[in-house]
C-alpha cells in the first residue's frame, strides 16, 4: 500500500518523495497500490509519517479542503506575507494556476511612466515588457475553484457539492513585504500583469525563512517609480 514516507502537512500538494510503498497488515479501505496514483493531489489533513494513505485524506483541488479542516493560519514562511493579486482567464494561465503552483509575472509598462525623454511623439507610447518576479508561490486560490471533485472521485460526499467551478478572480502569492511594495506599484500605476505557470519540474523549495535582501516586513521603506527602474531596467533593456 501506498504510505507516507515523511510528514505530509495539510493543504501540501503531494510529490512522489513523499510517498513511498510497504506490506501493511490489517484491513484498509480506500487506499492505493500505486505511487503514482496519489502523486499531485492534495492532502487536506495533516499526515503523519508512515501512515497509509486513504483517499478520504486528499481532494484533487485545496477549494474542497472544509473551513472545519483549514488551519488557523496561512502557512507562511518567517519574514513573508500573504498578498491577493487580480487575475482572469487570459491574465492567469486559463484558470489552470492552482495552490502549490509556482508562477512568474510579466509585466508591461508605458515607458512615460520612468519620465524618459523620447523627443517628440511619434506613433504610440512605447511599452517595455519584462519578466519581473519568478517562483512565485501560490498559497490560495478564490473565489472560483476548477475541478472540484474529490481525489476519491465525483461520486464521493462533499461538503461544496453546490460550488460551480470556474476561473477564479484572484491568487493569494506568498512573497516578502518589500516585493508586496513592488507588486503594488505595478497595480497602482496600471501597469498590465500577466502570470505564466511553471513546470513542476522547475519549482524551487518553499521558503523556510527571512530573504537576505527582505529580512523583515519593517524592511520594507516604499518604492517609487525610480525604484522600480532601478531594479528592472525598464528603461535600459538589462
Amino acid at each position: 500500500m501506498v504510505t507516507a514516507a515523511t510528514a505530509i502537512p495539510l493543504r501540501a500538494p503531494i510529490k512522489s518523495e513523499d510517498l513511498t510503498t510497504q506490506d501493511v497488515s490489517g484491513v484498509f479501505v480506500n487506499t492505493f497500490t500505486k505511487v503514482s496514483d496519489v502523486v499531485n493531489l492534495i492532502a487536506q489533513v495533516n499526515i503523519s509519517k508512515g501512515t497509509v494513505i486513504t483517499s478520504d485524506m486528499l481532494v484533487r483541488d485545496a477549494g474542497l479542503i472544509t473551513t472545519s479542516n483549514a488551519p488557523a493560519f496561512l502557512p507562511l514562511a518567517q519574514g513573508y506575507v500573504a498578498m491577493a493579486i487580480p487575475t482572469g482567464e487570459q491574465q492567469g494561465v486559463a484558470g489552470h494556476i492552482t495552490v502549490g503552483d509556482y508562477i512568474t509575472v510579466i509585466a508591461s509598462a508605458q515607458l512615460t511612466l520612468f519620465n524618459v525623454k523620447t523627443g517628440q511623439q511619434v506613433g504610440p507610447v512605447q511599452t517595455v515588457v519584462k519578466t519581473v518576479f519568478t517562483n512565485i508561490r501560490v498559497i490560495q486560490v478564490g473565489p472560483a475553484q476548477i475541478n472540484v471533485q474529490p481525489a476519491a472521485g465525483s461520486n464521493a460526499a462533499s461538503t461544496n457539492q453546490g460550488q460551480v467551478g470556474g476561473v477564479t478572480s484572484s491568487l493569494t502569492i506568498e512573497v516578502t513585504q518589500c516585493d508586496a511594495e513592488f507588486v503594488q506599484w505595478f497595480l497602482a500605476n496600471s501597469v498590465q500583469l500577466k502570470y505564466t505557470l511553471e513546470s513542476s519540474h522547475d519549482y524551487q523549495p518553499a521558503p523556510t525563512g527571512p530573504d537576505p535582501a527582505c529580512l523583515t516586513i519593517s524592511a520594507a521603506k516604499g518604492v517609487s517609480a525610480t525604484d522600480v527602474n532601478k531594479r528592472f531596467n525598464f528603461t535600459t533593456g538589462g
